[in-house]
């Protein structure tokens, strides 16, 4: 719409300075003559915008002119209350700044706006971390934060997987990311992804590191989910489930006769996939791989063996 446009020149100008035609078409996706014709709509209600011809020519503002107009709509304000997670800003240490934030906005929105904001936050709460799993500890969250925003390098003692498991790191952390209520840190040289509750210490130093221009936070981290899934279910296992039994990442599947599905299924490992399928109980048959099979057949008759003189026992 229109008026939503002539709104978002006046923010654009109003928080970047100078912009040409041509960058606010690209930014607003419409023509540099819808452009011009915006602008002089601007002009003819009073704003004190003005060009300039030439290389360094542009729009912009009168110095010193703001504006109150936030230029929200109903869902854009309603967005803005629910996007606002205070769990993981308190993390950070932002959780009173986010509050302060949070009500300078809604002092600032119209009426009407205001109770579309008080109605989203009463009606919607976020809580990202799973239901059985215990918050993990993050003492040093904040300090990483702080690395991340200042461009700072951090000497860190770190816990891995793999022998040795406690190894020292020196990190340049590009940025933060929340997955499920965990937090991780993508850091040089790599960059590599590291989770910030393995931080066993901290060290935070002096030194400037110049984060890549090109860097992008989440297209690195699409990728890295990515590859992670692809290395994570690298063998196979040849099933068969009882009618009415599914599995999310079964793959040609085919219905036998008996009304039991054959199926192959993509597993990250034999110890994972035993205790995966032992939780089917007899609604699920292993057919292959022969290790897989072996090893369920071994726990079966260990608890059968075991049940068996329970229930015999007085």
């Amino acid at each position: 719409m229109k008026s939503s446009r002539l709104v978002s020149i006046l923010l654009l100008l109003q928080t970047r300075g100078r912009m040409t035609a041509a960058q606010l078409a690209e930014e607003l996706e419409v023509s540099v003559r819808t452009v011009y014709r915006d602008v002089e709509a601007l002009g003819a209600a009073g704003v004190p915008l003005y060009g300039d011809a030439g290389h360094a020519g542009g729009y912009r503002l009168l110095d010193g002119y703001r504006t109150r107009l936030t230029g929200l709509t109903a869902e854009e304000a309603e967005a803005l209350f629910l996007a606002g997670v205070p769990g993981p800003a308190a993390e950070l240490g932002l959780g009173s700044v986010l509050a302060a934030a949070q009500l300078k906005v809604r002092a600032a929105l119209p009426a009407e706006l205001r109770a579309h904001a008080d109605r989203i936050s009463g009606r919607f709460h976020l809580d990202a971390p799973g239901w059985y799993a215990d918050a993990e500890e993050t003492p040093y969250l904040p300090a990483v934060a702080d690395a991340v925003w200042n461009g700072r390098v951090l000497d860190v003692l770190y816990r891995r997987w793999a022998e040795p498991t406690d190894v020292e790191r020196r990190l340049e952390p590009y940025g933060l990311v929340l997955k499920a209520g965990r937090w991780y840190v993508v850091a040089a040289p790599g960059p590599r992804t590291y989770r910030v509750d393995q931080i066993l210490r901290l060290a935070a130093t002096d030194e400037e590191f110049t984060r890549p221009d090109d860097f992008d936070l989440a297209a690195y981290w699409t990728a890295y989910q990515r590859d992670f899934h692809d290395r994570l279910y690298r063998a196979e296992a040849l099933v068969r489930l009882a009618p009415g039994v599914e599995l999310p990442r079964a793959v040609n599947t085919r219905t036998e006769g008996d009304g039991w599905t054959l199926a192959r299924v993509p597993v990250e490992s034999v110890e994972h996939a035993h205790g995966e399928f032992l939780r089917l109980g007899a609604d699920i048959e292993v057919l292959e791989p022969p290790e897989l099979r072996a090893r369920i057949a071994r726990t079966v008759a260990e608890l059968a063996e075991r049940y068996g003189n329970s229930a015999q026992s007085p």
